[in-house]
């Protein structure tokens, strides 16, 4: 994947500078530095904005807003008969308190790790896929693949059914080092198992690699009854759901601009 470095590193360094918390601090460096430059208008403009965005983001239901058309695009389909493969996108584990306790933590992206391993109960003959490895730049910690070893086993799953892919930094590498490893018959079902609001993006990319999958969503974030509204939620979680909104839709926006997607919103095909 070293093709792809370049954008892999600036899509982290433009995500560091325009996520909510990050640039409203940002903001208010440079309140501080106009107002030492004695620009007490731009240092008014300045703290307005930042005042908005974090209220808008924290006490609000943007973010649950943003996020639930994402969740909605893809419902669950009926149970299959019978399952092939069933396919784990990483994000779902502490790589940092794995790596230094050797366990199997999970984050709130957990549900996709524990879907999975009732899926793969239900379908005893199929094979799981789990692709994950390290995707931040600064800090160290255990790809999702090296840890699910430990977490599937320890539910009971035979290692010999897991298909490990540990070198991922992001979804487009996830579809990527999939498609090299595993090879769907025509006739096969894979389930594809992300969180709901992921789905959409991680349905785009498998389409364009002519992998096809059924999406299986779970990690739902929003009831879809939010509407509009201030503090209907604790702030911290409001920030949370709002600057992961914001990041899957600029997501989806730049992997079709980079042609990495088909549609800026890829829906369920008829």
């Amino acid at each position: 994947m070293d093709d792809f470095s370049p954008l892999f590193y600036a899509s982290k360094v433009f995500w560091f500078l325009i996520q909510p918390l990050n640039l409203v601090l940002f903001l208010l460096a440079v309140w501080f530095v106009v107002g030492w430059f004695g620009w007490r208008k731009l240092r008014g403009a300045t703290l307005l904005l930042s005042f908005l965005i974090l209220a808008l983001a924290s006490w609000t239901s943007l973010g649950a807003l943003m996020l639930n058309p994402l969740e909605e695009r893809f419902p669950r389909p009926p149970t299959p008969d019978k399952v092939a493969g069933i396919i784990v996108l990483g994000g779902g584990l502490e790589g940092a308190i794995n790596l230094a306790r050797g366990g199997y933590d999970i984050n709130s992206g957990g549900d996709r790790y524990l879907e999975a391993a009732v899926l793969a109960r239900r379908y005893p003959d199929s094979r799981i896929v789990i692709s994950g490895g390290t995707g931040t730049v600064m800090l160290e910690g255990e790809g999702d693949a090296d840890t699910a070893v430990r977490l599937f086993t320890a539910l009971g799953i035979p290692q010999d059914r897991l298909v490990l892919e540990g070198e991922s930094r992001n979804t487009f590498e996830n579809v990527e080092n999939i498609r090299k490893l595993v090879t769907p018959g025509p006739d096969e079902t894979w389930l594809l198992v992300t969180s709901a609001f992921h789905m959409p993006r991680s349905i785009g990319l498998f389409r364009k690699a002519g992998f096809p999958v059924t999406p299986w969503p779970v990690d739902y974030r929003t009831s879809g009854q939010e509407g509009i509204g201030v503090f209907r939620d604790n702030p911290a979680d409001s920030l949370a759901a709002t600057t992961m909104a914001i990041r899957e839709w600029i997501g989806l926006i730049a992997y079709k601009f980079t042609g990495r997607i088909d549609s800026v919103f890829p829906g369920p095909r008829a």
